[in-house]
């Protein structure tokens, strides 16, 4: 049998000591702790990218990935690591209580002091569908009154965002949309013979898309954010690190915000200044 130059060879097991450097890295890097447990999936996700490359093993990857000076290496390790699983109005009771809560906003604009511009932050946005989500419940209060809105939607992942900038979904993945939001905040559109769902100029102009760090260690924020939404991320962090960034949104917080977290999230057990609401909703007072 002729082996041709150009092939892939296998990539080698994931040994225990190469497993700690890569869980070590993602940790000092994202905030995410893998525990004991990922190996299997880190090898799963990572063993492609040592196979293409000819690293010849995870270790000589893992250097590779220290070496790279432009951070491009590590930005596709954390791409390959992350879990980037929703879907448009996930947990939707987070969206009937923003709902609830922009249109008692609307309707005395006093309580939140002299700002005509409300500001929520969309923290681990993944591929859009939360900030899409946000956007069309802000847009419908909004849209006959004298406030605007300003939607920054946030994610580590590069790869993610570039999807999320589009605002384009197959038909199948709209089902969880109300329908009168369906009707009025998408159109049809073809790609390469297929029919998609676009989301509408005026819902996509609300948001701004942008790659951050949750682990960054001072937010640079100039405005602060009337609501947060971050959700399904924490559960990847340690008490140490929920804790810390918790602190750091809250100081990123209007008096009188609030921070919804996910439904498998709680923030029993880690210290922070916030009041609760209801489950997995948390105001600042």
């Amino acid at each position: 049998m002729i082996e041709m130059p150009w092939a892939v060879t296998e990539a080698k097991e994931l040994t225990q000591e190469e497993y700690e450097l890569f869980r070590r890295l993602v940790y000092a890097k994202s905030g995410i702790n893998l525990g004991d447990s990922k190996q299997q999936l880190v090898r799963a996700r990572l063993g492609k990218r040592v196979r293409q490359g000819r690293f010849g093993s995870f270790r000589a990857y893992y250097e590779h990935v220290e070496k790279d000076t432009t951070g491009e290496e590590l930005q596709y390790l954390l791409d390959a690591i992350a879990t980037n699983t929703t879907h448009l109005f996930r947990e939707k009771r987070h969206f009937d209580f923003l709902h609830r809560l922009v249109r008692q906003w609307a309707a005395s604009p006093g309580s939140r002091g002299n700002s005509t511009t409300l500001r929520i932050w969309s923290a681990a946005c993944s591929s859009g569908e939360e900030p899409h989500s946000i956007a069309m419940v802000v847009h419908d209060v909004l849209r006959n009154t004298n406030l605007s809105a300003k939607i920054l939607a946030t994610d580590i992942s590069t790869k993610v965002l570039n999807r999320a900038k589009l605002g384009l979904y197959e038909v199948h993945k709209v089902g969880s949309v109300p329908p009168d939001y369906r009707s009025r905040y998408f159109r049809q559109v073809y790609r390469d013979d297929r029919l998609y769902l676009e989301l509408a100029p005026e819902i996509r102009e609300l948001i701004t898309f942008s790659q951050f760090n949750l682990m960054t260690p001072t937010f640079p924020f100039r405005h602060g954010f009337d609501v947060v939404f971050c959700r399904n991320v924490m559960i990847y962090f340690d008490r140490p690190t929920q804790e810390a960034l918790v602190g750091r949104i809250v100081r990123h917080l209007h008096p009188g915000g609030y921070l919804m977290i996910g439904h498998s999230e709680s923030l029993n057990g880690v210290r922070h200044e916030l009041k609760y609401v209801e489950p997995t909703i948390y105001r600042k007072v």
